[in-house]
């Protein structure tokens, strides 16, 4: 029977609840109140040892909301877009807050959406906190954001003091526990122990079909090690491969699905793309000596290509316009201009080449 901690930080104070799972469902068994000077430095003293997993809720008064409107639903790719979103709105930059994301309407063109962000000294504060006392929570949530509902959604309710009765707030938690309606523990402040689990159980098979593979045969060991090498080598080449064409791109985890949402968003503009391929137009970008250049944007739009980047030198750019030129017609430097770090941030235009 697993023990689950649910801590509900409240406006006014903090309470923790105790869930044990059960054939599926979670029930609360104990509730305990917690103190502490600060909202974020309590005490964590008196909770059960015998945790399996923890959560946390902050409520409405702690998080920052802006209203977007965005031509897609996917909260992955919604959540790739935000930070370009807020990094105009947010006092000192998205990269000084952490944040999600929740669908709130939609219409025919378009979808509206809630982003959610706290500053990251709030979350670093929280994490250090829980941690001291060997807790390690895996969301952190709000069951106040989740009280409104997506239906019946108000704004002007998010600045509205939320009254929630114990035994509903109950209820969110275990809801919450289930899926979380936002999850704030991203980035830097990810959660890890289940990919270090994912990671041990994978290490362990691995050893233990080595040991089958060397009792059976030595020559079909050696073929799997091979065969092993290879795809790391493989993996490897694909990874340099996506950088060089993504290079602003940071978090990579799986290129192949990651090469196929940026087709994929590509196909789903293709009412502007006037025939051009976008699987071609990439392959024909990654054969291109770039000269020690990146590009930072991609775009097309009526049969017109437009690079964006970062080069060493403006002759670096006028090489990278000829290598263009070979897959390209109509190839121009629409803009060039010497960045504060002595490089040069250009913009190029092209054409479909015409058969």
């Amino acid at each position: 029977m697993n023990k689950l901690l649910f801590i509900d930080i409240k406006e006014s104070e903090i309470v923790a609840y105790i869930f044990e799972r059960r054939k599926g469902s979670y029930e609360v068994s104990d509730v305990k109140k917690i103190t502490g000077a600060e909202r974020y430095r309590f005490s964590l003293d008196g909770l059960p040892r015998d945790i399996d997993t923890a959560y946390v809720s902050l409520p409405l008064g702690s998080l920052n909301f802006r209203v977007i409107d965005i031509p897609f639903s996917d909260k992955d790719k919604i959540r790739e877009v935000l930070p370009f979103e807020l990094d105009g709105i947010v006092l000192g930059g998205a990269d000084k807050i952490v944040y999600d994301n929740m669908l709130i309407g939609s219409s025919a063109k378009t979808c509206q959406v809630l982003a959610v962000y706290v500053d990251k000294v709030l979350v670093r504060d929280l994490l250090d906190n829980c941690r001291s006392y060997h807790i390690d929570p895996a969301y952190i949530t709000s069951i106040e954001l989740r009280s409104m509902g997506n239906d019946d959604f108000s704004l002007k309710n998010l600045l509205s003091p939320v009254t929630i009765d114990e035994e509903k707030r109950i209820s969110l938690a275990a809801e919450e526990i289930k899926a979380p309606t936002i999850n704030l523990r991203r980035g830097e402040f990810a959660y890890t122990r289940t990919i270090e689990e994912t990671k041990r159980y994978l290490k362990l098979t691995a050893i233990l079909a080595i040991l089958i593979m060397a009792v059976l045969s030595a020559g079909m060991l050696f073929n799997i090690i091979s065969a092993s090498s290879e795809t790391a080598r493989l993996k490897k080449e694909m990874r340099r491969e996506y950088q060089a064409l993504f290079p602003g791109e940071k978090n990579i985890v799986n290129e192949v699905y990651q090469i196929k949402s940026h087709i994929k968003e590509l196909k789903e503009k293709e009412q502007l793309l006037s025939g051009i391929s976008p699987l071609d137009m990439l392959l024909k970008l990654s054969r291109i000596d770039k000269h020690q250049a990146g590009f930072d944007e991609i775009s097309t739009q009526n049969g017109n290509v437009t690079l964006k980047g970062e080069a060493p030198s403006l002759r670096d750019v006028q090489d990278i316009k000829v290598e263009i030129e070979k897959f390209f017609d109509d190839v121009a430097i629409s803009d060039s201009k010497t960045s504060a770090g002595g490089t040069v941030i250009f913009s190029i235009t092209a054409k479909e080449k015409r058969h």
